[in-house]
């Protein structure tokens, strides 16, 4: 009887969680972020093929890389670029991984260094809080990022997380708010599954 007691509530608060962020805009924020997302992937797909094509094999060129650049130089070129608002994309570097010596460990690394990348994010953030002229300053040029982390918190790093959209932004913007450490980290965990989705569907087609 308990167990029939708890899935009445369970659905209510689920529907008032989907009505909330309905009427606070959230799902039609997402899709927009999507679709301003989408043209910097095609143009990354289509540079990468149109090297492919017309200058060199894909395969080849990332050989030479991993043949030719220590991986921590690589590793270091991301882990700073996961830290800095996410300037390169990250399918770049899980492209290499799959033809580097251990594909899945070196992704695992990689994985692991976005998720550190996007807490040292969180604690520019907290660190921008607590310097009153900074965060002044980017309270206005991040505005639009602060608010809607304060009207949906976990669901936005849970985004930022699994979509291509800029985690680094989204954990910068957490620390701003001061959003609890705890909860954040254990959403950002998402970050992990994310790579791994991407690194088989990347090492499939290579």
């Amino acid at each position: 009887m308990s167990q029939k007691k708890k899935n009445p509530n369970r659905k209510s608060h689920l529907r008032l969680l989907h009505q909330y962020y309905t009427y606070t805009g959230f799902y039609s924020f997402l899709g927009r972020s999507l679709i301003k997302a989408a043209p910097p992937i095609l143009i990354f797909i289509a540079v990468l093929l149109g090297i492919h094509f017309f200058v060199i094999d894909v395969n080849t060129m990332l050989i030479y890389v991993t043949e030719n650049f220590p991986p921590v130089a690589v590793f270091a070129i991301f882990f700073a670029s996961e830290s800095i608002l996410g300037l390169i994309p990250p399918e770049i570097f899980i492209a290499w991984c799959g033809k580097s010596v251990s594909p899945w460990g070196f992704l695992s690394i990689l994985a692991i260094l976005s998720y550190l990348g996007g807490v040292i994010s969180y604690f520019v953030g907290r660190g921008i809080a607590s310097i009153p002229s900074v965060f002044v300053y980017l309270e206005v040029k991040m505005a639009k990022h602060i608010k809607n982390m304060r009207k949906w918190g976990g669901i936005l790093i849970i985004a930022g997380a699994l979509l291509p959209l800029p985690f680094a932004i989204a954990s910068m913007s957490a620390g701003i708010i001061k959003f609890p450490f705890g909860s954040y980290l254990l959403y950002g965990l998402l970050r992990l599954l994310r790579f791994a989705i991407y690194g088989a569907l990347i090492f499939g087609a290579l």
